[in-house]
């Protein structure tokens, strides 16, 4: 089966800058693609290419069949696309809402106003709330943005850091619903900075400085870049410097509170660093083997790109 989103070569400058560069990939039909990166990393500029809101300044993207460049009105009919910020009218009720840009779709207003009921209700949203938008909960508008992406049935909606500020039910409810729209065969292309939100995709990009320097799986992600044993280390005064100093550590990097440990396959184990960090000076030192993260991946993959 042919891909929905082809990106070749992908380059946006703005004067002297370049905000993306050489990016190239491609997302299969019904796929949930994650792209991940910091703040400031390209993630939202590539949306904006292959929503057919900016043009490249070199290479091509083919979006449900449209090229960006040549047809990009094409491509805004054929994707949905759900921005970073409310971009809503705050003072319709959310009815009022997808009525509105499901006229701006040019869907006739009998079809669009059940496709509307039918979209609320899917989400847990009322068709009769008079509130207006701006009004509502967080977690309820992020909804209703999502819906209002949907209302003229893409075949690929866009989410850009769609879950930013909410709270982490919001999250994992909104996380449900991307998961149905994927099962129900629409392909969902997602920006995140939250690493364990990627852990929901099939296959996940890390942008860093413009470029898209890793792609695979979550899977296959951590064995590329977290190969060996992972441990947690807990406590005050952690010693980083004589834990980087060990053989078999092969980085030290901080974690919330704490650190985390990557080691080679034939590390001693837990209470061995623990016994050195606190020979060290460390306070009450505890330690843990666990799971690689796509976080630790993302510290290994900037941390590669900043030693090149």
């Amino acid at each position: 089966m042919s891909p929905i989103l082809e990106a070749r070569a992908l380059y946006k400058r703005f004067g002297d800058f370049t905000a993306v560069r050489d990016v190239s990939f491609e997302v299969a039909r019904g796929e949930i693609f994650g792209y991940l990166g910091a703040n400031g990393a390209g993630k939202s500029t590539t949306i904006r290419i292959l929503c057919g809101l900016l043009t490249p300044s070199e290479g091509r993207a083919i979006v449900a069949g449209h090229d960006v460049a040549t047809d990009p009105e094409s491509v805004r009919l054929s994707v949905g696309y759900m921005s970073q910020k409310f971009s809503l009218y705050p003072d319709l009720t959310a009815a009022e809402n997808l009525d509105f840009f499901g006229g701006a779709y040019r869907i006739p207003r009998k079809p669009r106003l059940a496709r509307a009921r039918e979209l609320l209700a899917e989400v847990g949203l009322r068709a009769d709330d008079r509130r207006p938008a701006g009004a509502l909960p967080g977690g309820m508008r992020q909804r209703l943005a999502l819906v209002t992406a949907l209302i003229h049935a893409p075949p690929i909606v866009f989410l850009d850091e769609p879950t930013a500020g909410v709270d982490p039910e919001a999250r994992r409810n909104f996380w449900r619903i991307i998961r149905t729209l994927a099962g129900e065969g629409t392909t969902v292309f997602v920006t995140t900075h939250y690493m364990d939100e990627a852990e929901y995709c099939a296959r996940v990009g890390l942008m860093v400085d413009g470029s898209l320097v890793a792609l695979d799986t979550p899977s296959g992600l951590k064995r590329e870049f977290v190969p060996g044993r992972t441990f947690a280390l807990r406590g005050r005064r952690l010693p980083e410097a004589a834990l980087a100093a060990l053989p078999y550590v092969r980085a030290v990097e901080p974690f919330g509170a704490g650190l985390h440990v990557r080691c080679a396959d034939d590390a001693p184990g837990a209470e061995a660093l623990a016994r050195v960090a606190r020979e060290a000076g460390a306070d009450q030192p505890s330690a843990e083997e666990i799971a690689p993260t796509l976080e630790d991946v993302f510290l290994a993959v900037a941390g590669r790109k900043a030693a090149a």
